[in-house]
């Protein structure tokens, strides 16, 4: 088909459209999944859920505010291109998990649940999104601008942020919540550093 013709290092936009809502809706889904059994994450998906859970608001208005200032380093080191796509991206993940939110509902009965499936869901979702040259804004950018210029794999760099968000929960929720949430951000950074790389994909 014409619209899906595309030279090998480039996808079309009907590509890049499919892959950005699979990738944002498996993202968005990891979420519900996370917000009923009242975990979090990493990165500014963390930092969202931690603003949303102690505000009241909800997770998708935080997390398209919170993103903003780094598409100015985006811009800068990663090109229009790539910004302009990861600003879609948040758009589109901020209106979906609103939307879910509204019309769906999930029970989760134990954490460890919600950890493996947020895990699996939201890293499938960032890797389709990577592989299409987009990110979901925050650490996302900086990961994906070191593994391509230093080599350093971006599912390393997130695992380190997340780190650092996971110890201020510690000051926030219980114990618990926190390990499993940990749990969560390890199987997602994991799956991550094992499956986007980009001497093995070329396409943008």
């Amino acid at each position: 088909m014409l619209l899906l013709s595309s030279p090998p290092d480039r996808h079309s936009p009907v590509e890049d459209l499919i892959g950005f809502l699979s990738g944002t809706v498996l993202v968005a889904v990891s979420v519900q999944f996370l917000q009923a059994a009242g975990l979090i994450t990493g990165q500014i998906a963390g930092l969202s859920l931690i603003v949303a859970y102690m505000g009241g608001w909800s997770f998708g208005m935080v997390f398209f505010v919170l993103n903003l200032p780094f598409y100015a380093f985006a811009l800068a080191r990663m090109g229009w291109r790539f910004t302009l796509k990861t600003f879609l991206a948040v758009a589109l993940l901020s209106v979906i998990t609103d939307l879910l939110s509204r019309f769906t509902t999930l029970e989760v009965t134990h954490p460890a649940v919600a950890a493996l499936a947020a895990g699996i869901l939201a890293s499938a979702g960032l890797v389709i999104l990577f592989r299409h040259g987009a990110s979901l804004g925050g650490v996302g950018i900086m990961a994906l601008y070191l593994q391509d210029r230093a080599g350093i794999r971006a599912g390393l760099v997130q695992l380190v942020f997340d780190l650092g968000v996971l110890v201020l929960a510690l000051f926030l929720f219980p114990l618990t919540v926190v390990v499993w949430s940990f749990a969560g951000a390890a199987l997602l950074n994991i799956v991550i550093a094992l499956n986007h790389r980009r001497d093995r994909y070329i396409a943008k």
